[in-house]
């Protein structure tokens, strides 16, 4: 059996649920396989408290804050509709600080990326944010070195990445790096993502479905 890795997603009121799912859903199905058998997710809150509301309504509950300082292999940040708050955010600046001090892995999906850009820890790398967001993201952040081209972004182990679904990706492209590309492979064939299809396709399938009614 490989190395246990303990992966930690942050979590606050007004995070997109997707980019916490996502990520959350992929490594806890690696974690039933034998290859990397035994991960653990853990949902850490940036407040003290037990649940948080995501941007869509839905509640998630928390494991740990970063008042707790949990010991994490991996962090990932996901993004929400304002962010700016949680940039002047000391504590979550310092946490993600000592992830890549302890030259763990770090990583952001869509305005995630504005808090690793906050904490330091993308100066001199190249990174992206949401789809339409990179150009913010380098205004903000100069020392950044801010791709428009590519959903997800590898540099000195730090992910970022597009959000929403993209999240998912990021997820299965960060799991390959920590274990291989055949284990990616497999948690992909079980999320069935290659059955999602085309708009074309989704809106073929209302279509019939309108006309069969």
């Amino acid at each position: 059996m490989s190395r246990i890795y303990t992966i930690g997603v942050v979590v606050f009121d007004g995070v997109l649920c997707s980019e916490v799912i996502g990520p959350a859903e992929v490594f806890a199905i690696a974690g039933q396989h034998e290859d990397f058998g035994g991960a653990q997710v853990v949902i850490v809150g940036v407040e003290q408290q037990p649940v948080i509301r995501t941007a869509e309504g839905i509640r998630i509950g928390v494991d740990a804050t970063i008042a707790d300082a949990p010991t994490l292999d991996v962090l990932i940040i996901p993004g929400g509709n304002d962010m700016s708050h949680l940039q002047r955010n000391q504590e979550l600046r310092a946490f993600i600080q000592k992830q890549e001090q302890a030259g763990q892995w770090l990583g952001s999906v869509c305005a995630g990326a504005f808090l690793l850009g906050a904490a330091g820890v993308l100066d001199g790398k190249h990174a992206t944010t949401w789809h339409g967001g990179e150009r913010r993201l380098q205004e903000q952040f100069p020392a950044i070195h801010v791709v428009h081209d590519q959903p997800v972004v590898l540099d000195h182990r730090t992910l970022t990445a597009n959000g929403g679904l993209v999240s998912y990706r990021a997820a299965l492209v960060l799991l390959g790096q920590l274990s291989s590309s055949r284990h990616a492979l497999e948690v992909y064939t079980s999320l069935g993502i290659e059955r999602l299809g085309t708009w074309d396709d989704i809106a073929a399938t209302i279509t019939m479905a309108h006309m069969a009614m």
